[in-house]
């Protein structure tokens, strides 16, 4: 299976080649520069494979020099040959599997993230201030920017909703495992008989919206010209200058008239209608983006949780993966290389098992 998928990137790595060597698509740059680049991205694959295919053809030469038995030199010289080439295969065969696996587009953008209070009062407010200091610690130790976009504080030092705008290089890649509901188990300040009390914080890791390219295909438009109606200078009533444009796959419907130039008309129509378009891109933008907020934190309840912070026993256990640290106080100051990478490694994990099936 792994062989097969490799072969069919190799011949598309060809297949890319030989339509870059023709001058002619350097007539379309739009198609060349995406052939280019999906090109770039095979090239390490086939490289790697090149080598993994001589490896194991040599591999196969000196088994069955091995089995064939004869001169003992050959034999010694053969059986050193295969323990050599045999680690070769294991780590280009690893190698493979990593490369195969797609990169999330996503990765290097940065990042919205969206702290709030949860079931427990006060001591939730408490401990979402405690998770935005986290993760500003977190920001400063990777050479983050942090901006604290919102914040509704209460009168006891903690937040009901934080917003931290974070931007560096790979925030998402480390930062969107935190989504879920963090629980928090300790004696509250405000508890004089000592119970420990159970709170939860929601987190949500949205990306960064980027602005939203409207494109309008002539196919798609429906234009009518007609005589413009109502006050108007010479010439302005008189000719078909008046143009109502309406986008077919929306029903949207623009008119203008100001103009004595029907062209001119046209152009400002097109205007207000790809703004309307925008507008509208924008706003489903917005919808999906409150979805994957609802999708990643649940109601906030404290049997919805995805890591539990343990302060009686200075444990951090996350659940996904069933990994208990025993140093909170580290954790809470901003070290969370250690869950994330684990988390990074569980998530490679199971894209590795989805590419070898």
């Amino acid at each position: 299976m792994l062989f097969d998928k490799l072969r069919q990137i190799e011949e598309r790595s060809e297949e890319l080649a030989r339509a870059l060597a023709d001058p002619r698509i350097y007539t379309q740059p739009g198609e060349s520069a995406r052939l280019r680049k999906e090109h770039a991205e095979t090239l390490e694959i086939v490289e790697r494979f090149r080598e993994y295919r001589e490896v194991l053809k040599r591999l196969g030469e000196a088994r069955r020099i091995l089995a064939e038995g004869g001169d003992r030199e050959l034999q010694e010289l053969a059986e050193a040959e295969i323990q050599e080439l045999s680690a070769k295969e294991t780590a280009l065969e690893a190698d493979l599997k990593r490369l195969l696996v797609p990169r999330d587009p996503n990765d290097d953008k940065n990042v919205f993230v969206e702290i709030r209070a949860g079931a427990g009062g006060d001591e939730a407010a408490l401990f979402a201030a405690d998770l935005a200091r986290m993760y500003t610690r977190y920001a400063e130790r990777q050479r983050w920017k942090v901006e604290v976009m919102d914040a509704s504080a209460t009168g006891a030092g903690g937040y009901k909703e934080i917003i931290l705008f974070i931007q560096g290089r790979g925030a998402w890649s480390r930062l969107k495992f935190e989504r879920g509901v963090h629980r928090v188990q300790r004696v509250p300040v405000t508890e004089s008989s000592g119970r420990v009390h159970t709170s939860t914080v929601t987190v949500a890791v949205l990306l960064e919206a980027e602005d939203v390219d409207v494109k309008v295909d002539e196919k798609d438009l429906k234009v009518d010209v007609y005589r413009s109606s109502g006050p108007g200078g010479q010439g302005v009533n008189t000719t078909d200058s008046a143009v109502r444009i309406t986008h077919l796959p929306t029903g949207l419907v623009v008119t203008c008239q100001d103009e004595r130039s029907q062209l001119k008309n046209r152009a400002k129509a097109l205007r207000v209608l790809k703004a309307r378009l925008l507008e509208r891109a924008q706003q489903e933008q917005q919808a999906a983006i409150a979805a994957d907020r609802r999708s990643q934190v649940g109601t906030g309840e404290r049997s919805e949780r995805i890591r539990t912070y343990n302060f009686p026993q200075t444990r951090v256990t996350d659940h996904r993966i069933g990994l208990t640290l025993h140093r909170l106080p580290a954790v809470l100051e901003g070290d969370l290389d250690e869950l994330i990478e684990a988390l990074t490694a569980a998530e490679q994990a199971e894209r590795l098992e989805r590419v070898a099936h």
